[in-house]
């Protein structure tokens, strides 16, 4: 799919200042970040991001297409689903064809490259296999992955500090199951914040604005952090910032997931000998982990305020996914189709964006592509996602209420669909029995209400809608299994294939 035949200008959004030039863009990617750690009562503690939500718009209720990390993050930079992008599962967990980027799809980081921005990229990438992002708009960058694996830069700079390639760690707990190896799920380590992979990529990020803010052509500059993804290993300093007595336990803790599918129990099981209190120093953490790429954001955004470029930048935060942390007493994320594993942070700061609001629609990570092609480039970038510009405009904007998420199964192949549309969350289970939720009357997700008689017209409405969705992006390994042994949904695709022959729709 090109996007250079569908590019118009919008006449929308300003993509000029007052000056003749565009805004620059600011990119923060985090990994595994729920939503609710940047909520206004969160005990997270995250007061530079709060600031940049002050100054901006956060949205309420932004979903990743996937709880992991590659689909997720290929769905970020193309606005595809990931069966429309082909990385279904993690790059290096599976052979090439269970997850291979399609070839010749628009990134709007390209995008951005041929309109004249100096592009750059610090961190984790994790979109696909070559790792060659000049074959995806950026002019420089440096990759880190887990425990900065793959930067020999990282490695020099840790020697430089007098310190091994691997943070030592002082304290340690690990994950014990019968003929597995041991797990790494949380620790502390007594070297100072300097040492980490975090504090080192902003590092690169800052010496970009140094060597590129007083250029005459914009800049868009990203920096994906690793953390706050398990294994949630954090410097004394930050762990000492909370008290495990003061961490809430979730509403879900207790739920015993009878009524959902038995998949989600065995996953429970994982995690059947932490008592509560393992459950609060992983959470514990977690939240230094996300306190620590929060200070990060400070010094870029300080750096940014005292360069003078500060108004004419526009600001992106997010994530990825995010992690169950204890609700439904599960960590990490995955097949388990809850919010707090597709929930993510989305903060908006800068030309064409309100100061101090918030949004409560549904949007999803797809609409970040166009939404930023709109407010630096005043062009339509084409692709599944929606501009979020509108929104930006006017809170009471006409807004179609939904989002749509795709769970190919990672290395155990069970495929999952999920459809938030208004009060409602329905998911389509290959493997098991569906769920559909109330999310306005059960927030927490106690009670699955696929069963019960009187919600059937809603199971069946929200099912019709999956396949139009199914239908018009074209995942045809999904529309055309109408065999026998496959036609287990509340309502089978042929409405949603008759429509499409007659309206020749072919995008949502």
């Amino acid at each position: 799919m090109s996007h250079s035949e569908d590019d118009k200008t919008t006449g929308r959004a300003g993509a000029m200042n007052k000056g003749g030039r565009r805004p620059n863009l600011l990119f923060l990617i985090t990994d595994q970040q729920r939503a609710d750690t940047v909520a206004p009562d969160s005990p997270c503690h995250t007061p530079h991001v709060d600031s940049l939500a002050g100054d901006g718009v956060r949205f309420e209720r932004c979903y990743s297409q996937n709880p992991v990390c590659s689909p997720s993050r290929a769905s970020l930079m193309t606005g595809l689903l990931p069966h429309s992008h082909g990385m279904v599962d993690i790059t290096h967990a599976v052979e090439t064809y269970r997850a291979d980027l399609k070839p010749d799809l628009p990134f709007w980081s390209r995008t951005l490259q041929q309109a004249g921005y100096r592009t750059g990229y610090f961190g984790k990438w994790h979109v696909e296999r070559s790792d060659e992002l000049e074959r995806f708009g950026f002019d420089e960058y440096e990759l880190i992955e887990q425990g900065g694996a793959g930067s020999q830069g990282f490695h020099e700079y840790r020697e430089r500090l007098g310190l091994g390639a691997q943070a030592g760690l002082a304290e340690r707990y690990d994950l014990r199951h019968k003929g597995y190896h041991d797990f790494l799920l949380y620790g502390v380590t007594d070297e100072p914040v300097e040492a980490t992979a975090e504090h080192y990529l902003y590092s690169r990020g800052i010496e970009f604005l140094d060597r590129h803010e007083d250029e005459s052509q914009p800049w868009a500059l990203f920096i994906s952090s690793e953390g706050p993804h398990d294994p949630f290993v954090v410097p004394r300093e930050y762990r000492e910032r909370y008290d495990v007595k003061d961490i809430p336990r979730p509403a879900s803790w207790g739920d015993d997931l009878a009524d959902r599918p038995g998949l989600y129990r065995r996953l429970q099981g994982v995690y059947r000998g932490l008592d509560w209190s393992e459950f609060a120093e992983a959470t514990a953490c977690y939240y230094a982990f996300c306190s620590l790429v929060d200070d990060q954001v400070g010094r870029i955004l300080s750096r940014l305020r005292t360069g003078g470029d500060s108004e004419n930048t526009l600001i992106t935060y997010t994530s990825d996914h995010g992690d169950y942390m204890g609700a439904h007493r599960l960590l990490q994320k995955g097949m388990a189709p809850f919010e707090e594993a597709y929930k993510v942070p989305l903060i908006l700061k800068g030309p064409g964006v309100p100061v101090g609001e918030t949004r409560s629609q549904i949007v999803s990570l797809i609409d970040v592509a166009p939404t930023l092609v709109e407010l630096t480039l005043n062009e339509r970038f084409a692709c599944q996602g929606r501009s979020l510009v509108p929104l930006l405009e006017a809170a009471a904007a006409q807004w179609s209420n939904e989002a749509f998420a795709e769970f190919h199964g990672q290395r155990f192949s069970y495929s999952q669909r999920t459809l938030w549309r208004d009060q409602y969350k329905y998911v389509f289970n290959c493997f098991d029995e569906d769920e559909l939720y109330d999310l306005a009357a059960d927030p927490h997700e106690l009670r699955n209400l696929a069963a019960e008689p009187e919600l059937k017209p809603v199971l069946e409405k929200l099912a019709a809608r999956m396949w139009e969705i199914i239908v018009d992006t074209d995942d045809f390994n999904m529309y055309e299994a109408e065999y026998g042994i496959f036609r287990f949904a509340p309502v089978g695709p042929a409405a949603a294939k008759a429509r499409r022959r007659e309206d020749g729709s072919g995008r949502r």
